[in-house]
């Protein structure tokens, strides 16, 4: 009795590759706040920049992606900060962040 075949195994991350191109004319936007909302097939992440004592701010970049991509997207980010700590040191939040951003500033 012969046993079935076996299917070749799947290729690895390493053994992928994809030609990435970037325009010359790519501009790089500085993001300091996101806005992220999402629907039962999309996740929808907007990248807008504080500033301070300024009361207003403009979207900057918008990125559309499946729930699936997002949590993707989500492991790389969580492995590459891994990354990041261990050669520079923890990134420490300061406490009451929400409070330094969005609190309206004390009348003088």
């Amino acid at each position: 009795m012969s046993e079935p075949p076996v299917p070749p195994p799947a290729p690895s991350q390493a053994q992928q590759s994809m030609a990435i191109e970037f325009p010359a004319n790519l501009e790089a936007i500085y993001t300091n706040f996101a806005l992220i909302t999402h629907s039962p097939s999309e996740v929808v992440i907007d990248f807008a920049r504080v500033l301070p004592n300024m009361p207003k701010t403009r979207v900057y970049a918008r990125m559309v992606m499946t729930p699936m991509n997002a949590k993707l997207l989500l492991r790389a980010l969580t492995d590459n900060l891994a990354k990041y700590e261990a050669q520079y040191g923890e990134i420490v939040l300061p406490t009451n962040l929400a409070d330094q951003l969005f609190k309206p500033p004390k009348p003088e």
